[in-house]
């Protein structure tokens, strides 16, 4: 069997995904109270958003903060959800159901998002207060499109009708949110923001690394006439990483930044029907070194319609156009196969979609279809896209549910980053089919007090099949490449079938009773072929486990624990005929935990003592294989190491409070 090093390009391409990482009706939950931080029974409000498919997984704000390693953002929950395998732990990219990470589209309340965090470890690039919750779907998603690896879906919280403030200092960071009701709650004023002054603790550590972030959010919303509201979103994020020359000259690294703006009109025609229309303005832009960037100027501008036919009978539909106009200068000391993926272009492309939900007796189904239209730089495509899940209740509180679709997605990077989006020359589009089946419990407890069941466990069982046709992965495949290796394996423009076989088992418990958890437990196979040759994603894990526990032990104490669990990545060899799985790496586990002390001030404040940290016992994670021939006695022998990242572990100690 010819050796080879197994390392260097699975690491040439981890180091692309750490830069790209550090650039780093539907029910929604209002905000809890001050003295019941993570409520079982939280208040649901209905908001317009995509339908809910029946493997999509929720969570709320309050259940996202409680949870131990995701440091109170919503978005970083979503580790510990079933069917999702990180690149890295600590790394916040992730693959979904076998889908990479660049195949996974990102959306606030639907307006796409460029990136999730700030330096790949840091906090999300939303602030937490304006998010009610966050929705996972691994299947298509007709009302967004345009991803086929799912989506991550954040809605944003109503406004409200009271004063509403928050604040935060950390280690490395502090932020505010204060949202100000006026005109007898007609009106509502939004304002957020974070600032990282670790640039300023690097300087004192005299380190030749100084790196920082901010980000902001703003909200001016107004009722104009009985069922009208307008309303103007605006808000945005930077990153920055830099080295001190030895002429004490910073040379910057990278620097990432991104705006949005959303003008939208909310109409309420009747009981039955009501409107949504949207501008959207974008700018997206990434610097790499001092003197090479990326830019994309973005233009979308959407409608949609929801008009409830009858009762279990609606109809969902939209239309939308998004102009991209992308912009590069990469030319300068970079890479001749990195520098030829991206072109400066304006990409158009034109949608339109329509769910029907419909229930008849004991079965629900929510038929979906999507159509694009691209155009790229000459180019152009189209694609058309059914959907269909189903729910049948079997008996009470038991019901078999499936979805099934296609999903089709422009030519996508390693991962997501501001400006970094290859025209439709670099292979046309790529299309992916979902099918899911499986069981859901929901056992009722009968809560005396109220009178009538609550639902306090939610049980999943989900076994799910998806084919991926010319898809990008060059980051799953990265250890395929190397020398006598089919060629495509570990590039940018690869394009390769697929299939991603596993199944889901969850058990979700609401905090009650002093007591709330979240277990998680994956098991699949994801392959990749270019035709001739098929073998395991470098990312396959074949499990994948997390257990989160909450734990309310009274007088405001609050704590958590968090296991993660997977297994290793496959290690490849080519014996001279054919490419094999000689072996995996080792498996990874980390312990999450979280410890609050809060106090209640008067009626409607409170504040809090967090202590939270990320990988307790300091664990390393196998990434690669490093294998060299040395001469011993005379004799040629093969001597291998695994190469190792981290530990990445992230500590955090942080004031908390707030007023609502």
């Amino acid at each position: 069997m010819r050796p080879r090093n197994q390392g260097a390009p699975a690491r040439k391409l981890l180091q692309w995904g750490a830069f790209l990482a550090a650039l780093g009706g539907r029910t929604a939950h209002a905000e809890p109270a001050p003295e019941d931080p993570y409520p079982s029974d939280p208040i649901d409000v209905t908001v317009q958003g995509p339908p809910t498919p029946a493997d999509t997984t929720t969570l709320t704000r309050a259940e996202a903060r409680g949870m131990p390693g995701a440091f109170g953002d919503p978005f970083r929950a979503i580790e510990a959800l079933p069917g999702v395998a990180p690149i890295v732990s600590g790394v916040p990219f992730f693959y979904v159901r076998g889908s990479p990470p660049g195949n996974v589209g990102y959306f606030l309340d639907g307006i796409r998002l460029p990136l999730l965090f700030h330096m790949g470890l840091g906090p999300s690039v939303v602030h937490p207060a304006l998010i009610g919750g966050v929705e996972l779907t691994p299947g298509p998603v007709p009302e967004l499109g345009r991803h086929s690896g799912g989506a991550v879906y954040a809605t944003l919280a109503e406004p409200g009708d009271r004063v509403h403030v928050e604040g935060s200092l950390r280690a490395v960071d502090t932020g505010a949110f204060v949202e100000v009701p006026f005109d007898d709650a007609r009106g509502s004023a939004m304002a957020a923001g974070r600032v990282s002054y670790a640039g300023w603790l690097f300087s004192l550590a005299q380190s030749e690394t100084s790196l920082g972030y901010w980000d902001y959010a703003s909200r001016v919303s107004y009722e104009v006439a009985p069922g009208t509201r307008v309303s103007v979103l605006g808000f945005g994020a930077f990153d920055y990483l830099s080295e001190k020359q030895e002429d004490g000259e910073d040379l910057r690294v990278f620097d990432t930044t991104f705006h949005r703006v959303d003008l939208r009109l909310d109409q309420t025609i009747d009981d039955r029907t009501s409107l949504r229309h949207d501008v959207i303005l974008g700018w997206d832009q990434t610097g790499l070194d001092q003197d090479r960037e990326v830019i994309d100027k973005l233009l979308q501008v959407r409608s949609q319609i929801r008009h409830d036919v009858a009762d279990g009978a609606q109809v969902r539909a939209g239309l939308e156009m998004i102009a991209d106009d992308y912009s590069f200068d990469l030319n300068r000391g970079a890479d001749e196969g990195f520098v030829d993926y991206f072109d400066p272009r304006t990409d158009i492309s034109l949608g339109a979609w329509a769910v029907v939900p419909l229930r008849l007796g004991r079965l629900a189904l929510i038929p979906g279809l999507r159509a694009d239209a691209y155009l790229s730089a000459g180019d152009s495509a189209a694609s058309v896209d059914p959907s269909l899940a189903t729910d049948l209740a079997i008996v009470r509180g038991l019901s078999l549910v499936s979805a099934h679709g296609l999903s089709s997605q422009m030519p996508s990077f390693i991962v997501a980053g501001p400006g970094f989006r290859p025209g439709l020359d670099q292979g046309g589009l790529q299309r992916v089919f979902h099918s899911s089946a499986g069981l859901i419990i929901e056992p009722e407890r009968l809560d005396a007090s109220a009178g009538a069941g609550r639902r306090l466990w939610t049980i999943k069982a989900i076994l799910y099949r998806v084919g991926f046709f010319d898809i990008n992965d060059a980051l799953g495949t990265s250890p395929l490449s190397g020398e006598g290796f089919p060629d495509g394996f570990g590039q940018f423009d690869g394009r390769f079938l697929g299939t991603s076989t596993g199944l889901e088992l969850s058990v979700r418990r609401r905090l009650r009773d002093g007591v709330g958890m979240a277990l998680a437990y994956s098991v699949g196979r994801s392959e990749r072929s270019n035709g001739a040759e098929r073998l395991p994603s470098g990312f396959d894990r074949t499990h994948v486990a997390s257990a989160a526990f909450s734990f309310d032990f009274g007088r405001g104490f609050l704590g958590g624990l968090k296991n993660v669990f997977y297994t290793g990545a496959p290690l490849v060899e080519d014996d001279g005929a054919d490419l094999v799985v000689e072996d995996r790496l080792g498996p990874f586990y980390r312990l999450d935990w979280r410890f609050e002390k809060r106090w209640t001030l008067g009626r409607a404040g409170w504040i809090s003592l967090v202590a939270e940290v990320a990988n307790t016992f300091l664990a390393a994670e196998e990434i690669g294989q490093d294998c060299e021939y040395v001469v011993v006695e005379s004799n040629l022998q093969q001597r291998c190491s695994r190469t190792t990242l981290g530990p990445v572990t992230i500590p955090s100690i942080g004031v908390e409070g707030g007023y609502n």
